[in-house]
């Protein structure tokens, strides 16, 4: 009986024990379980995400401006730049000797005597003509071309009328048959004179300047010579034209093809591409005019005259493989030529280089826009 108790006993204690410590173990988690909870990070509440306002995109022309004669954008210094106005022989034999040309910013193409043609380059950076030529004789058109850039004229020679006009029009030159001439011009022996007289960029500079002649832009320089687009713009309502043929003479024949990829009309003279031999560079332009002029024979040297001054008359503009036709007008007096589109409004072409053909209105027929 005594054991039956003590049984009963220990099991009572055992069960008190039981039971305490489950009671315990709940008052631990009740009180420590909330504190644990407590402890957590309390939760926070999303911060909206704020983004930033993206930097404004730099400008790439930014501190450059537009030049004149391409339209494209240059330093400041480069576009105050007095411009200089070359004359460039082009005869067969010194079409395949010229270098330089591929810095020319506007390209002058017309007949001198004999059916051969003559170049008028000019150029807004000389800096960069490490040798230009060969450099011929002046004739009168060219002067007249030459003022429409307030350009400093350089050339080799010249006839009467050329003088005349120089004189007439109040033209910076620099004459290789004056004074200044050695200083400009040099011979290259390896080339047959007469075709053989060459300038650079440094040499023309230097005889500005012994001539004490301005090398700064007026402010009001040539500001409406050309409107160019403010992009490459393909021009509405225009004829495809990806070719033409420029028969100036029986002997001079000028042709231009349109390139897709570089989007230039690329030159030809005498049946082989037109290139500038000192860098092997091919002759190409954005732009070409056609500025169909009257010209006529002036004396037995067969030189020939142009018929500018307060003149006006037709022509075409061509770019990105596309022509349309234009007017133009002229008046030497205030030293501007001026190119007109179809409504009547101021042409407004690609910026890029510039091919100028003065073509006689007489040879217009002969003008073939097809590749044969």
């Amino acid at each position: 009986m005594k054991n039956k108790k003590k049984v009963i006993l220990i099991s009572s204690i055992c069960a008190v024990v039981v039971i305490a410590a489950a009671a315990g173990a709940a008052i631990f988690m009740n009180r420590f379980g909330k504190v644990a909870d407590e402890q957590k990070a309390p939760e926070t509440t999303p911060v909206p995400v704020v983004t930033a306002a993206p930097e404004p995109t730099k400008d790439p022309h930014e501190g450059m401006v537009r030049s004149n004669l391409t339209g494209e954008y240059v330093t400041e210094k480069v576009a105050a730049k007095r411009p200089y106005a070359v004359i460039i022989n082009n005869i067969e034999y010194a079409n395949a000797n010229q270098q330089g040309t591929s810095q020319i910013d506007v390209l002058y193409e017309a007949l001198a005597e004999g059916g051969i043609t003559r170049m008028l380059g000019v150029i807004q950076d000389v800096d960069k003509i490490k040798k230009l030529g060969s450099v011929r004789s002046a004739r009168h058109y060219f002067v007249s071309f030459a003022s429409e850039w307030d350009a400093i004229f350089c050339h080799f020679g010249q006839t009467k009328y050329a003088i005349s006009k120089i004189e007439e029009l109040g033209i910076n030159n620099l004459s290789g048959l004056s004074a200044v001439g050695p200083v400009v011009y040099a011979r290259d022996y390896s080339y047959k004179a007469p075709h053989n007289v060459f300038t650079t960029g440094k040499k023309m500079k230097k005889g500005a300047k012994k001539l004490g002649y301005r090398t700064k832009v007026k402010s009001d320089n040539v500001a409406e010579h050309f409107r160019f687009y403010e992009e490459d713009t393909d021009l509405d309502s225009a004829d495809d034209t990806t070719y033409i043929k420029l028969p100036f003479s029986d002997y001079s024949t000028c042709y231009l093809k349109y390139d897709t990829k570089s989007k230039t009309y690329k030159k030809y003279e005498y049946g082989k591409k037109h290139k500038d031999h000192k860098n092997n560079k091919q002759l190409a332009f954005k732009n070409v005019i056609v500025q169909l002029v009257k010209e006529k024979n002036i004396d037995k040297n067969g030189y020939q005259h142009l018929f500018l001054h307060k003149r006006k008359g037709e022509g075409y503009y061509l770019t990105n493989g596309k022509r349309v036709k234009i007017t133009w007008r002229k008046s030497e007096a205030d030293h501007k030529m001026t190119y007109y589109d179809e409504s009547g409004e101021v042409l407004t072409i690609n910026p890029g280089k510039t091919y100028i053909a003065a073509y006689p209105t007489s040879r217009k027929k002969l003008i073939s826009l097809k590749e044969k």
